[in-house]
């Protein structure tokens, strides 16, 4: 018995210190359409300069953490890491390149709806229906959403071109997700997150050199923010998230990672310009409200269960077949 109260105390600490770095991680990942747009330079080379940076502190960190030691890595999940990592990319370059084309924060609100891909793709290839918390959750997130976005989507015919590259982004995500849940049931956060930059700034270099966009040649303010960019929404927000993602189900975080889109509407005002408009306002609420509608009474649901073990094991992803599913930018 009291083996067992301790092991409760154990994976209760290890939740709250993954929904703190989820915290951390979603606040940072906020800061991702300023850095875009200060850049000055196309989407798709600053999604490239995020991950080729981060590349050059994270492979190294995991090379010299597990010198002299021998980790036994399947092929399976490396090879989740690299998809994760190449459809990634695939979001960077859509959400980089919306947040160029409109308003920052409806580019980041339209980016965040990953959530639904990720419910409907899990039920869809896994057979794992979210809860029904999860929909009213969602269902309030998305009336923000729409709160947000306004005139801008709501009222506007042709569905402006940089609106349809944030959606295109969220669908990456969302594909992102379910392979990031399936190479952490092997990997530490930091192995795939070295995985998974590598490959998808290797990606958007070839994409890029296909394309002709310029690399170089950049003022200095553009520099500094593409290295803010990958420092502190890469490698900062992304590598907790990451982490999170290892501890916590991935349809509960998907909707705290919402929180995003608000934290951008607060900073693109004074920064970028873009007053916060009423409707944006009562968004913002609505959506914080989805996120704890999602989460009301998960630990007492938890506590209830009598195997926190197998919870734990559930929502990290350790079963593929049995993915609990659910994360911008």
């Amino acid at each position: 018995m009291a083996s067992d109260l301790q092991f409760a105390h154990a994976h209760d600490a290890s939740n709250r210190r993954a929904s703190l770095a989820l915290a951390i991680g979603v606040f940072a990942i906020g800061w991702s359409a300023i850095f875009v747009r200060w850049t000055s330079v196309s989407g798709m080379v600053s999604a490239f300069y995020r991950l080729a940076i981060a590349s050059l502190v994270l492979v190294p960190w995991r090379m010299a953490s597990t010198r002299g030691r021998r980790r036994t890595i399947t092929r399976a999940a490396r090879g989740a890491a690299v998809v994760a990592g190449v459809v990634f990319a695939a979001d960077l370059a859509f959400f980089n390149s919306a947040i160029m084309a409109t308003n920052a924060a409806n580019a980041t609100l339209l980016g965040v709806n990953a959530p639904i891909f990720v419910g409907l793709g899990a039920w869809m290839l896994y057979g794992k229906r979210p809860q029904r918390r999860f929909w009213i959750g969602f269902a309030l997130a998305f009336a923000g959403m729409i709160a947000i976005v306004g005139a801008d989507v709501v009222l506007h015919p042709s569905f402006g071109f940089g609106d349809l590259l944030a959606v295109l982004g969220a669908l990456s995500y969302g594909v992102y997700l379910l392979y990031v849940q399936r190479a952490r049931a092997a990997m530490d956060t930091l192995t795939f997150s070295a995985w998974c930059v590598a490959s998808g700034a290797v990606t958007l270099f070839v994409v890029c050199l296909v394309a002709r966009q310029q690399l170089w040649g950049f003022s200095a303010q553009s520099w500094a923010a593409l290295v803010a960019l990958a420092l502190v929404t890469q490698v900062g927000g992304h590598l907790l998230v990451a982490y999170a993602l290892g501890h916590l189900s991935v349809t509960m975080s998907s909707i705290v990672l919402l929180a995003q889109a608000p934290i951008t509407a607060l900073l693109a005002w004074p920064l970028l310009g873009e007053p916060i408009r009423a409707g944006q306002i009562l968004g913002g609420a609505l959506v914080l409200a989805g996120i704890g509608v999602v989460n009301m009474n998960r630990g007492a649901a938890r506590a209830a269960s009598g195997d926190a073990a197998a919870d734990a094991n559930a929502n990290a992803g350790a079963n593929a077949s049995a993915l609990s599913v659910d994360a911008k930018a």
